[in-house]
């Protein structure tokens, strides 16, 4: 730009003195209008009142309330922390604007937590709701922490919770910003989800969506809390609808990877529970990606906690619903690592792998299980598994299955000695379990005809004669059926064919026959009669 000339300047000049002008005037004239404004009385009494709001006197009654309730705290809160007196103060303490005396009945609710061990009475459940809602957040702390420790100690009754209408103020501090507010609201949640109407209550008040949130949480207790409270609503059909719109699926399958073995259990477990109902499992199991059946099979390294290796083993048995998903698994390599499991020192862990290689065995082309470790570890866990037990039915019922096979039983003969001889012995003798009892006996049949079997079992002629006694007066057919296809099978063998002789176990097969053909007749007679 080229130089201005004397006549523009002094123009500029004139300019700029014009607005200096100008701006001191309108300065002076807002701020005399300021003044005007400020010296009227209605501005005064509402600043009062505007004061008043944000920094509450503490009216007469309050504070003479404040001093009985101290005195209260001083000498006789021992005696009696439920009183009627102590509860009207806790009323007009709760519900006063002064946030210092509301301080002061969170405080003493907080210390009654954390003392008592009785009853909360219903009527101390109403102060709560003015301090919930409280814009003080060290009472809105010590209020949600107090109802965390009463119900965490079966001080109150959960339902009641609800109906006195505490769910709505709970639900809103999942909103708070502060980790700790976040944090016990959480434990509220989840405590209160135990009960079924709750858990209804909750998916009504829309109480899935900011918990979802929370389970990103940063903060380790706050995730975990609200990662539990999702696991106590997933046991509601009707809420795991709402959690799969919500987009639950994929956060509590990612949550698979956290590093805190906590948060993997609960998300595991919630998992497992989605996946028993088979109608989520197009959400859980993508067909382009199958992140989820590759982390749980991930998770059941004996490198990781033993409940989270557990329930994954759950998980996976619940999704383990056809062929081609089992097919999976076993491409994924799982039967090595539930080899581990079989091993393993927790029950929980062992019943769990058995039962997941239980739904394997069911289907032929699973047969890589020969190949692995696992039938070695099924009958090592037989040895080890209580009759009392329900894997005992499971482990017996696979090992049965599995004997079907041809190849599967040359491999199971291999692992065969006296102790697991012995063990098929005693299971097939015990009738009052009669599931392992026959199971124990259909492992016997099939593997009779080996040459190192028929070795082994000629130590043990009595108790087979025994069992078989009782399979063939058994009321189930079942019994009957294989106890007289074992009869046979063994009868081929001279030492078998004679002591069968000398036991009369013939007669008894006799009786058994008569008592066939009577029942064959009858039945002939029954269906003769309803055809005319």
């Amino acid at each position: 730009m080229g130089q201005l000339c004397g006549r523009c300047m002094q123009l500029l000049r004139d300019f700029t003195g014009f607005v200096q002008r100008m701006s001191s005037d309108l300065v002076q004239g807002i701020k005399e209008c300021l003044t005007l404004i400020s010296k009227c009385s209605c501005l005064k009494q509402n600043s009062s009142k505007n004061r008043q709001l944000y920094k509450p006197i503490l009216q007469p009654h309050e504070r003479v309330t404040a001093q009985e309730f101290l005195q209260h705290i001083e000498t006789d809160f021992e005696m009696s922390p439920l009183g009627k007196d102590p509860l009207e103060a806790l009323r007009t303490l709760s519900f006063s604007e002064n946030l210092g005396l509301q301080q002061s009945a969170a405080l003493y609710y907080l210390h009654m937590s954390q003392h008592m061990n009785i009853p909360l009475p219903v009527e101390h459940l109403e102060p709560f709701y003015a301090l919930l809602r409280s814009a003080d957040l060290e009472v809105q702390q010590m209020s949600s922490l107090s109802l965390v420790n009463f119900l965490l100690e079966g001080n109150i009754d959960k339902e009641l919770i609800v109906q006195m209408g505490l769910l709505e103020p709970i639900l809103d501090l999942l909103e708070s910003e502060d980790p700790t507010v976040q944090c016990n609201s959480c434990a509220c949640i989840m405590t209160l989800a135990v009960s079924e109407s709750n858990r209804e209550a909750i998916g009504a008040a829309r109480g899935v969506t900011p918990l979802l949130s929370l389970a990103n949480s940063y903060d380790p207790r706050v995730q975990q809390n609200a990662v539990g409270a999702i696991l106590n609503l997933t046991q509601s059909e009707k809420i795991q609808q709402v959690l799969c719109k919500e987009g639950a699926l994929p956060v509590l399958a990612f949550l698979l990877e956290s590093p805190d073995s906590e948060v993997q259990y609960y998300s595991c477990a919630a998992l497992s529970n989605m996946a028993a109902n088979v109608q989520h499992h197009k959400a859980l199991l993508r067909p382009s990606d199958r992140f989820l059946l590759r982390k749980l099979i991930c998770l059941l390294s004996s490198s990781v906690d033993k409940q989270v290796s557990s329930q994954a083993c759950v998980c996976l048995r619940n999704l383990a619903t056809s062929v081609d998903i089992q097919a999976e698994m076993v491409a994924e390599n799982v039967l090595p690592k539930l080899c581990s499991l079989l091993a393993s020192g927790s029950e929980d862990v062992r019943r769990a792998s058995i039962a997941l290689l239980w739904i394997l065995s069911q289907h032929p082309p699973n047969q890589r299980i020969t190949e692995s470790c696992c039938v070695e570890g099924l009958l090592q866990t037989m040895l080890l598994t209580d009759t009392q037990e329900d894997s005992l039915r499971y482990v017996t019922s696979c090992l049965a299955e599995l004997a079907k096979q041809e190849g599967t039983m040359l491999h199971m003969v291999q692992w065969m000695d006296e102790p697991l001889t012995k063990c098929l012995m005693r299971l097939a003798g015990q009738l009052e379990h009669p599931e392992p009892s026959f199971h124990a006996a259909s492992i016997i049949q099939h593997m009779i005809s080996h040459e190192k079997m028929m070795l082994l079992w000629k130590h043990h002629i009595g108790e087979i004669q025994a069992y078989l006694k009782n399979f063939l007066t058994h009321q189930e057919v079942r019994f009957q059926q294989l106890g007289i296809s074992t009869f046979c099978r063994l009868r081929a063998d001279p030492d078998f064919s004679l002591a069968f002789r000398k036991s009369q176990m013939a007669k008894l097969l006799e009786q058994v026959r008569q008592q066939t053909e009577e029942t064959q007749e009858l039945l002939r007679a029954a269906m003769c009669h309803e055809d005319s």
